[in-house]
């Protein structure tokens, strides 16, 4: 089998890590999903990953639910995104494969620090990269922080695991009549207001001519077979 994709980037939101824990982290998934990126791996395919904290502690949610200034709540998540890109990292290395964990906000203990050439140079080298700590600054998502870090290492695409199996029209939890799309471009995206991810992130990618695939990570062997090119989830070009 021979994948379509060199270099791929993989964006999880925090919530994919909580299984069915209602916080947290859930080291089930999280072997799961070591599994599924091994076996990528052995493709020859070299892998990035880009998390969410949002099973922790959500910056935008909280500064609104709270007397919290946005700046404050948005490092406080990009905090929680360390802890889930630790918890990957302790995953990946259970199933053999080397990993390097690059933060935005430096913390020399635990992560090295991002610098662009160094990223690259461990992807050619095999080692799964872990991209955390969001872009660094405030006000910008982990999905902006994703398509930012797939234009810099420059993959060939930008897949976003989710718990469904694409892009719907509607919440497919609470709208049974919602109706999946396999195909999109950018602009309908963002015309049709789909909020798979924010506009900032979608518009870097149409910049950038950088393809998204997004399907659901929960299914086995549905990680492997978009990066051979099968038709899996949603495909937004």
């Amino acid at each position: 089998m021979k994948a379509k994709y060199k270099r791929i980037l993989l964006k999880l939101s925090g919530e994919a890590l909580l299984g069915k824990q209602p916080h947290g982290i859930d080291s089930s998934v999280c072997a799961h999903l070591a599994r599924q990126i091994k076996d990528v791996r052995k493709l020859g395919v070299e892998i990035a990953l880009v998390v969410g904290g949002g099973n922790i502690f959500r910056g935008a949610a909280r500064s609104k639910e709270f007397v919290m200034e946005r700046t404050v709540a948005d490092y406080m998540g990009m905090l929680a995104t360390i802890i889930n890109g630790l918890a990957l990292q302790n995953a990946l290395e259970n199933q053999g494969v080397p990993t390097r964990v690059m933060t935005a906000i430096q913390m020399h203990q635990v992560a090295e620090p991002y610098i662009r050439r160094r990223a690259i140079r461990h992807l050619e080298k095999k080692r799964v990269v872990i991209f955390v700590a969001g872009t660094g600054n405030p006000f910008f998502t982990t999905d902006t922080a994703a398509s930012l870090r797939s234009a810099e290492i420059d993959v060939d695409v930008l897949l976003k695991g989710t718990k469904v199996d694409g892009v719907y029209s509607a919440d497919p939890m609470r709208d049974k009549s919602a109706k999946l799309f396999k195909n999109l471009t950018y602009k309908d995206v963002i015309n049709k207001d789909l909020k798979i991810m924010d506009s900032t992130s979608i518009t870097l990618c149409m910049e950038n001519k950088l393809p998204i695939v997004v399907f659901n990570f929960l299914k086995k062997g549905n990680l492997k077979n978009a990066v051979l090119g099968k038709k899996v989830g949603t495909l937004i070009q």
